[in-house]
């Protein structure tokens, strides 16, 4: 709705009145054929009934209306204005444009938020003050806050439901593409091909690495520093199926015959250089994926790759 035109200092030019509600505008809009102009809110609620401009009837909906010029913006700046507040005791007269900021800080607004004295902190509007109380107050936020907390663990919950879902799903599929490919060995070289190129793109979308000090290889991770690398390669997109295998290839144990004791690390030493590495997202550990690294021989690389953690010395490339 308008400003109403008793609270204007001089008379106001009808181009910056609403046909609507008969007030100066507010908010103003116009209609794209037209160019009729109307405070927001009015021809919004307009338009909920009826489709066309209450002055010529032309068509009109809501997604046609745009901003009026930046001439009627400046005249309608320029009106000099009563505060809202002014039966409230305040007596100033603002500029139109100035009049929002003048209500927050007006002390006759009974809105106005004001910090509690009586301990709480918290900000309460200028006409609730008498009646405030903290510890009221205070156990609404907290039954509030209560009441989000158990509205976001059942969130969770249903979207955990649905996560076990679809890995079942995802492990009868991997189930059926085992039988299909075991009895079918064209099928098997099908279902290589589309993990190979899975593998691709996923590492395609990963930065590159380089290991300063190889002597800082960790080739025993323990459970919890595996579980650590496990989630930030889960997170940064790699196929759940790529993800066991890699995972399982993070121990010496599961290294290829190069790289499978201190003996050979140390006697292979000068081939580490050659890798192509992958950077896990923010830790101390490298992919060295079989996709990228089909150059090195193939007693130091294992499919699909492997993972590398380190105490130190990785940086990006």
């Amino acid at each position: 709705m308008g400003y109403d035109l008793d609270r204007f200092q001089s008379e106001v030019n009808e181009e910056l009145i609403c046909p609507i509600c008969s007030g100066v505008l507010q908010e103003p809009v116009q209609a794209a054929m037209c160019e009729h102009a109307f405070c927001r809110d009015c021809i919004i609620e307009w338009l909920s009934r009826q489709l066309s401009c209450p002055v010529d009837r032309n068509y009109v909906n809501a997604s046609s209306l745009r901003a009026v010029p930046k001439i009627l913006r400046q005249l309608l700046s320029r009106l000099s204005i009563t505060c809202n507040n002014a039966a409230n005791g305040c007596t100033l007269i603002v500029k139109l444009d100035a009049l929002n900021s003048h209500l927050q800080e007006c002390e006759y607004n009974p809105k106005r938020q004001l910090p509690c004295e009586k301990g709480c902190g918290l900000s309460v509007p200028q006409d609730e003050l008498e009646d405030h109380n903290c510890v009221r107050e205070l156990r609404s936020m907290l039954l509030k806050q209560q009441q989000e907390m158990s509205e976001i663990k059942a969130e969770i919950n249903d979207k955990n439901i649905i996560v076990k879902g679809l890995k079942r799903e995802l492990q009868l599929f991997k189930d059926f593409m085992h039988a299909l490919t075991a009895s079918n060995p064209s099928m098997r070289a099908i279902a290589d091909q589309i993990h190979r190129d899975e593998l691709i793109r996923w590492s395609s979308t990963l930065t590159r690495a380089r290991v300063t000090r190889w002597g800082g290889m960790i080739s025993t991770p323990e459970e919890a520093l595996q579980t650590m690398i496990r989630l930030t390669l889960s997170e940064s997109g790699c196929p759940l199926h790529i993800l066991d295998n890699l995972m399982e290839n993070c121990h010496e144990r599961h290294w290829p015959c190069g790289l499978s004791s201190l003996v050979t690390r140390q006697n292979n030493r000068h081939i580490f250089d050659n890798y192509i590495c992958r950077r896990v997202p923010g830790k101390q550990a490298v992919l060295v994926l079989s996709c990228d690294n089909a150059h090195v021989p193939e007693d130091v690389i294992a499919q699909p790759g492997l993972v590398i953690i380190f105490a130190h010395g990785v940086e990006n490339f």
